[in-house]
């Protein structure tokens, strides 16, 4: 039969990608829906209610999932008290020598006692919870669900998914008696300047954040002294919570050196 305009087959409208959902409750409809984009918890929780958001999607109600990941996340860690957090970029690749240089650190400090944890997941992560898990330690990972799928590394001990940012976020910051910054991107970034903020304005104890890699941090160094500093943004003194090394042992030196776990084995 020919086609003609009265029997031409019609498009289904469900075949379009949907729409930007403008409330919550209409979020949360197309969350499943496989042509839309990754929707995340965060994503539901940062976002402005409207008027015409029930309230069972409302963030009163969300606070008890929130909750939960907080008497989860307290229950699974609460055996770390020697904990190390290390981050850098996931992008890193096992031939690149921060990879190995990761590694290393995270294997010296496992081997001093020390409870590796990462985010999770691939490049330097992977790399800090391998060294650590090649020592016969404990390796943590706190991986967060994110739009992109990202798979836990193979060198896991303890193995911890979380929806929210600032859960983990707070979790790496409770459990950790140091940070060990590697070069990584933005979510490096992130928890670089959230330790040093909760330092510097002493809501947490003075505890060591080590940069790695003088190259890469060479530049983000010099801008904070010539400008931040220069312009009266922050104080000289501001500039000793920040170490910077190229060495696994110097690293691993300085956090025995300064860190209240480090000064357990300095008794012993």
């Amino acid at each position: 039969m020919a086609e003609t305009k009265a029997n031409k087959p019609k498009k289904k409208k469900d075949a379009k990608k949907p729409s930007e959902p403008k409330t919550v409750g209409e979020a949360k409809q197309v969350e499943n829906v496989p042509e839309y984009w990754q929707l995340t918890d965060d994503e539901v929780l940062l976002r402005s209610p409207e008027p015409e958001d029930e309230y069972k999607t409302s963030d009163s109600w969300r606070v008890f999932r929130i909750l939960g990941e907080f008497v989860g996340g307290f229950d699974d860690l609460a055996t770390i008290t020697r904990g190390i957090s290390i981050f850098g970029s996931a992008r890193t690749r096992e031939e690149d020598p921060m990879y190995e240089a990761a590694r290393e650190t995270a294997k010296l400090l496992a081997e001093q006692g020390f409870e590796i944890i990462t985010g999770g997941g691939p490049g330097i992560m992977e790399a800090a919870n391998r060294g650590a898990f090649e020592a016969g330690k404990v390796s943590v990972g706190c991986n967060i669900e994110l739009p992109f799928e990202q798979m836990p590394n193979p060198y896991l001990t303890k193995s911890l998914t979380f929806k929210y940012f600032m859960v983990r976020k707070t979790m790496f910051i409770k459990y950790s008696n140091a940070y060990i910054i590697f070069p990584g991107g933005f979510g490096t970034m992130d928890e670089l300047f959230e330790a040093l903020t909760l330092i510097q304005t002493r809501k947490i104890r003075n505890f060591p954040v080590v940069l790695f890699g003088s190259q890469y941090w060479r530049g983000l160094l010099a801008w904070i002294t010539s400008t931040m500093l220069n312009e009266h943004n922050i104080n000289e003194e501001d500039l000793g919570l920040i170490h910077l090394t190229d060495s696994p042992k110097d690293a691993v030196d300085f956090i025995l050196k300064t860190s209240s776990a480090g000064e357990k084995n300095r008794k012993s």
